[in-house]
């Protein structure tokens, strides 16, 4: 009984993890492309329009768009999340129904490859069973590696990647508001941009456990390119 205690006060605590973490990758999300797609978007206009109102209005008009498009991506996602959880739930109490012998060997199996006894796995075993649905949570957990997904996960996701984006977007737009020509826009725009793709690298890879100054040179390399690479096309056909 202790050991299964043991493993629920596992389960509870990692599935608290989980949410943290989930709240952490859909603001990476956001924000990574809310910084680089409307910068480089900013660039390229700025290398063929020459009206700070015309890289405002469509900047504006991405960042709505793409912020639409994230947050539904990320809802889909976490729906996704919940449906394929509901039906391998469904299916793991027909197979307690149904096929209840073969869990309950799968169950022991389980338990051996945690370094239980025969003795200890045959008890065990029994004593789970006994509460369906703990069974089925176990096996859930254990057997199929699936945590049970918060059902207002889709929702949250939505809300905090569709916000992050456009958070994100606003950082390369905000200087074409206080400056008089475009490429002066772009000027201060990679500057401010490429500070903060730095500094969001820097604490998104010290976050995920990856090296932080590596890190932060990829996402900012990577914002540096698309915008170059924008505005180089926009003057090529220019």
């Amino acid at each position: 009984m202790d050991t299964i205690r043991h493993h629920e006060n596992s389960i509870l605590h990692k599935e608290e993890h989980l949410t943290s973490s989930a709240f952490i990758t859909d603001i990476v999300i956001g924000m990574s492309d809310g910084l680089t797609v409307p910068f480089a978007l900013a660039a390229g206009l700025s290398g063929a329009v020459d009206s700070n109102a015309l890289v405002v209005t469509a900047g504006i008009a991405e960042i709505v768009a793409g912020s639409i498009a994230m947050g539904l991506g990320g809802f889909l996602a976490g729906q996704t999340e919940v449906e394929h959880y509901d039906a391998e739930q469904k299916r793991e109490y027909w197979e307690i129904e149904n096929l209840r012998q073969r869990e309950i060997d799968e169950t022991k199996e389980i338990f051996a490859e945690m370094g239980l006894s025969p003795e200890l796995q045959e008890k065990v075993t029994q004593e789970i069973a006994k509460d369906k649905n703990k069974w089925v949570e176990f096996m859930m957990k254990y057997e199929l590696g699936l945590e049970k997904p918060d059902p207002n996960q889709a929702r949250k996701s939505a809300l905090t990647i569709g916000i992050s984006y456009a958070f994100g977007g606003m950082v390369p737009l905000l200087p074409y508001f206080f400056t008089s020509t475009p490429f002066e826009g772009l000027i201060w725009s990679a500057v401010t941009t490429l500070i903060c793709l730095f500094i969001f690298g820097y604490f998104k890879s010290k976050a995920t456990g990856q090296h932080p100054w590596l890190g932060a040179l990829k996402v900012t390399l990577i914002g540096a390119v698309a915008a170059a690479a924008a505005f180089g096309v926009a003057k090529l056909f220019e």
